[in-house]
């Protein structure tokens, strides 16, 4: 496979130039193992389409969404501003991201601190590219036919009402689209949010990421599609807890519509 090289926004200045869209990467798809490929398949749609975009690298620091979340909101407002300052710098206008809550915090909070700009989660970017004719699925690809169920994440689905754009992007791969029984604006958390991912589980019957693993289960279908790191982290862990993991595949939107495109 070819080397891809991705762009940094310092590289673009450098040059007297500026990204149109900025990739804001996130903690999970930088370090994260598993999201990392995430990240790779995003970057392959990408430069099929030739966008012009960038990543800050090593200038992007986490968000502070877990440190506000958990309470400390002093921890969460000096990584803010200091993004802010990194972001205001280069002028950026737009971002996009593969993390809700990267998604969330930047959109509705950094605002309040000086650091206001469009941003959009990768799942409307898709769909984007997939109605302008950009990215096309011949015959839905090789998840045609195939049942998929959608996991709604919490802060796409209940904080941003992003509901429709992860499932036009699925109904273009030409799948069978199957909802759990509580979807949408009832949908289950996967039990990461809120800072839930970085502290042991409290007392009760059962784990909260068994129990939607369970409703995925449920609808039959053998791939589960979500559009967060921390979902993917979360129900992948509950479909090994069902020993389900040789025949069900949790996969990111960007993973299955690049794997559609053979990149």
């Amino acid at each position: 496979m070819a080397e891809i090289h991705i762009p940094t926004v310092a590289e673009l200045a450098s040059r007297g130039e500026s990204p149109d869209i900025l990739f804001w990467v996130g903690c999970a798809g930088s370090f994260d193992e598993r999201y990392k490929r995430v990240t790779q398949a995003f970057v392959k749609i990408l430069d099929k389409v030739a966008m012009n975009y960038a990543v800050l690298g090593t200038e992007e620091t986490c968000t502070g969404d877990p440190a506000r979340r958990a309470g400390n909101e002093f921890l969460f407002q000096m990584q803010a501003l200091s993004n802010i300052q990194v972001l205001n710098g280069y002028g950026i206008k737009k971002i996009v991201t593969a993390c809700p809550h990267c998604f969330n915090t930047i959109k509705n909070e950094y605002p309040d601190l000086g650091g206001t700009y469009e941003v959009v989660h990768h799942s409307e970017l898709l769909q984007q590219l997939i109605n302008e004719g950009r990215v096309t699925l011949k015959g839905g690809g090789e998840f045609s036919g195939r049942k998929i169920t959608y996991h709604d994440s919490c802060y796409l689905g209940r904080a941003n009402d992003v509901y429709e754009a992860p499932r036009r992007v699925l109904e273009a791969l030409d799948a069978e689209l199957v909802e759990m029984k509580r979807s949408r604006a009832n949908g289950l958390c996967c039990g990461a949010g809120g800072a839930q991912m970085f502290k042991e589980a409290e007392p009760g019957q059962k784990e909260i990421n068994v129990e939607r693993a369970e409703e995925a289960l449920s609808t039959g279908a053998n791939t589960i599609a979500v559009g967060c790191p921390f979902c993917m982290t979360m129900l992948a862990d509950g479909i090994k807890n069902k020993e389900r993991e040789a025949d069900v595949d949790v996969l990111d939107l960007a993973e299955l519509i690049a794997e559609s495109e053979g990149l």
